[in-house]
């Protein structure tokens, strides 16, 4: 068995490719299983949760949570922010929030003259809590952000400090009072994380350990990173092995929801774009780097799909209807690849 193992791991990795540093990826991944480990003293019952965070920071892309109110969403995204010592502002998103409370505005004062005054955008770390709070015209503010790492404000351009990570939190529409998100907006984040109520055991030590009776700054929680040691951990990502049959793997996932020639096919609307692919690249990367190892596995690809796609599949009225849901479909493209391999 494991003779078999082996050789299924090889052939993800010909000797012949190049690859990243062997001792940098096992420092990298020791430096991570710390940082889990601290936000853990925090935020605990969804570990997955802190690995779609990590993840995303690694591939320098952005999260979009959504779950219940009081689950701990902006704890969890705190607690990050602080772990990883980095400068980060909390937007509370509203219904009369204005785009320029977010970017920034340029002022008037009859002594200075014109000057700009930065929004709360201008920080490593963003939170944007309940984002679909506010309507779409407010929303699209962070547009510019997110992609290009800059803001427009009057008729200049400024550059956002690196890294940029927005952590947005959504409440599900079900909720009153909320907007959906615009699909380009929607589409701007790397990964959907949709989680539910703690198990019984982590909500008996939540009531325990609850934050709500002491101060967040009171938690003594470790710095233990830079935003100079992220962009190389950033760096480093990009260094992962990704043989061309996991390239091969991903493009039939792809490809399974643009043809929709299986089970649910009839039930999507609109299949996975290129921007999924591409994130589903950089994201199996970035599994590989947090598990240590310098190579992709289909594994890798697997861990990361559900978060990826689930916001990109524009699925029919009937779907809705039915009861069929992005994870549904996703599942079942996955089984009839993994059937092949």
């Amino acid at each position: 068995m494991s003779r078999k193992k082996s050789t299924y791991r090889a052939s993800f990795f010909p000797e012949k490719a190049g690859k990243a540093n062997e001792v940098e990826v096992k420092e990298a991944a020791e430096l991570i299983k710390e940082i889990k480990s601290e936000v853990a003293k925090v935020f605990f019952g969804h570990e997955e949760v802190v690995d779609s965070l990590i993840n995303a920071l690694l591939c320098n892309g952005h999260v979009l949570l959504e779950g219940v109110p009081g689950i701990a969403k902006t704890l969890v995204i705190k607690t990050l922010a602080k772990v990883s010592g980095c400068t980060s502002k909390r937007i509370q998103f509203t219904v009369d929030l204005l785009p320029t409370d977010i970017t920034g505005l340029t002022t008037y004062d009859p002594k200075k003259g014109f000057e700009v005054i930065k929004g709360p955008i201008f920080a490593n770390f963003v939170i944007a809590d309940e984002i679909n709070r506010s309507p779409p015209k407010t929303q699209s503010a962070l547009l510019e952000a997110m992609q290009e790492k800059q803001v427009s404000i009057g008729k200049e351009t400024y550059s956002l400090p690196l890294p940029f990570f927005v952590m947005a939190s959504q409440n599900p529409l079900e909720t009153e009072g909320v907007y959906s998100l615009p699909e380009a907006q929607v589409d701007r984040f790397l990964f959907k994380v949709v989680f539910s109520y703690p198990n019984q055991e982590s909500e008996e030590k939540v009531m325990e350990q609850n934050t709500t009776f002491k101060k967040f700054e009171d938690i003594d929680l470790r710095v233990l990173t830079s935003p100079e040691k992220i962009i190389k951990l950033q760096h480093l990502t990009h260094k992962i092995y990704l043989d061309d049959k996991i390239k091969k793997y991903i493009m039939a996932i792809v490809n399974y929801t643009r043809n929709k020639n299986f089970k649910y096919g009839e039930y999507v609307e609109m299949g996975a774009s290129p921007r999924a692919s591409i994130n589903t690249y950089i994201g199996a990367k970035a599994q590989a780097l947090i598990q240590g190892r310098h190579y992709v596995l289909p594994s890798d690809v697997d861990k990361v799909l559900f978060d990826i796609f689930r916001h990109r599949l524009i699925l029919t009225y009937r779907a809705q209807a039915e009861n069929i849901t992005p994870e549904t479909i996703i599942g079942e493209i996955l089984r009839l690849v993994q059937s092949t391999l």
